[in-house]
Order: structure tokens, then sequence, then C-alpha cells
């Protein structure tokens, strides 16, 4: 397999913490069981790739760490999945996504300025003095690396940046709530290679002090951002690895198939 491997990237797995984990969890949309007895650790201040084919369940699992299955009436759960020790389905489910944000496939900034699409999770957790808001927005558009493109412009409409900016705003909005996990399913994949190769420096970046979770079909991308690759199939998980290892040696027939274009 010819996918390249960033090894700067790569930190070791060992003596991480767990931020979350599953154990034995299956998930239906009515009828059709779209997860299959999964068991996962999810470590903590790492980015860990989904990859696998359309349809594997691997955005399924993702949208279920922050609850977006609630929003599905046919949804129906068995097993655990906790975040910092808390199984999610006993917690609030507003409380969870405050710590566990979400960046969308497609860009979607609010229909407001780039200073309250920042500041709209802040506003909702209480009130903000002028001082508090401003330096809100200033750090979390300097860490999506947007600061210098938009600070003269923070009044102006947010859905007049580009696709890029428009992502790199949603990743800072979604870290105006200080969340400890940031869930990225497809991230780039509506975006051009510049803004593409920047998004991806900020997942690697995003991840020394946050925990990452990215879905992709991607996998020269898991590959250059990954601590940790999960390869899911028609629902089940296949195989799980550091990233190194999962690309160099994958131990699973399935998983070699799949790595080498056997199937998609």
């Amino acid at each position: 397999m010819d996918t390249e491997l960033n090894e700067s990237v790569y930190r070791s797995l060992d003596g991480a913490d767990t931020a979350i984990s599953i154990r034995d969890f299956d998930l239906w949309y009515g009828d059709f069981q779209a997860l299959k007895n999964i068991s996962l650790e999810i470590p903590r201040n790492r980015a860990t790739a989904f990859i696998g084919p359309s349809g594997c369940g691997k955005s399924t699992l993702l949208r279920t760490f922050n609850r977006m299955c609630d929003f599905v009436e046919s949804v129906r759960t068995e097993g655990t999945i906790e975040f910092d020790g808390q199984d999610i389905f006993k917690m609030d489910a507003n409380a969870l996504r405050v710590y566990v944000g979400m960046v969308f496939q497609h860009p979607n900034p609010f229909p407001m300025s780039i200073r309250e699409n920042i500041l709209y999770g802040p506003r909702r957790m209480g009130r903000l003095t002028k001082d508090e808001a401003d330096e809100i927005v200033e750090r979390c558009l300097t860490r999506a690396a947007l600061w210098d493109e938009v600070k003269d412009d923070l009044d102006k409409s947010g859905l007049g940046l580009s696709g890029g900016q428009q992502q790199r705003l949603c990743i800072a909005r979604a870290l105006a709530t200080d969340p400890e996990v940031l869930l990225m399913d497809e991230p780039t994949s509506a975006l051009d290679p510049i803004s593409t190769s920047m998004v991806e420096e900020l997942m690697s970046e995003l991840s020394q002090d946050h925990t990452v979770v990215v879905v992709t079909h991607n996998m020269q991308q898991a590959a250059r951002v990954a601590d940790k690759t999960v390869f899911f199939y028609l629902g089940e998980l296949i195989e799980e690895a550091p990233t190194r290892e999962f690309f160099a040696n994958p131990r699973e027939q399935r998983t070699q198939e799949y790595l080498s274009g056997r199937f998609s």
C-alpha cells in the first residue's frame, strides 16, 4: 500500500487516558442494525480516525458521541458509551454537547456575523462582558488559523467567507465552549486542497489539548493526522491500532483488502 505515513505527527498511545469508552454498543434504525457490538477506547488528547466504506457505521458512531442520534425517532441503542466515566445517555444532552463539539462535512456557519457565530455557544451558557466576548472571539479564531484573515471584518456575515474559511469558522465556533472532545465528520470533503491542508494541520494541533475524532474516507488523511486508526465494515469494528502499525502491518484480511483497494 502506498499511503504516505506522516511520522512527525504520531504520538504514543501508551499512558494516554481514555476520553470516551464504548462497551458492547449496538444501534438500530428501526429494524436495521447499523452498529454491532462495538467496544472501543478513544484516547484523550490524541487524534483518532474512523475509516471504512460508505454505510459502515463510522459516522453513526461519531454522531452518537454527542447524542445527535436523539434527533432520529427510530433509533434504539443497547450497551454503554461513557464520557469521562459518565454514561452519556444519562447526561443532559445540551450539557454533553458543551463538552463534545461537532464539525460537519459541509461548512454550516450561522446566518449572522463572524463575531456572533463564535459567541453563539458562550452566550447560551451565560452573560459575557465585552472584554470576555472579545477575548473568546480572538482566541478561537486564532486557534482556527482564521484571525489574521477576518480580524477587520468581524461584523460581516460568516456566509460571505470562502468554503475553507467557513469550515475554519465552524471549527472556531466549536472551540468557543472549550470542549474536551471535537468530533469532525468528513470535515475536508467539500474543500480544495489548500484548505484541506490547513484543516489537517489544525486537527493535528488541536489534538495536543483536545480529543479529536475524525471520520474520513481519505486513508491518506488518516495516515497524516491520526494517532490511532479504526476500521469499520458493515457496522462492525474490524480492526484498531496505532496509526503507524495500522497502515504498516494490518492484521485482519478485510483491513488488508480495504487498504489495498480490493473493495471500497
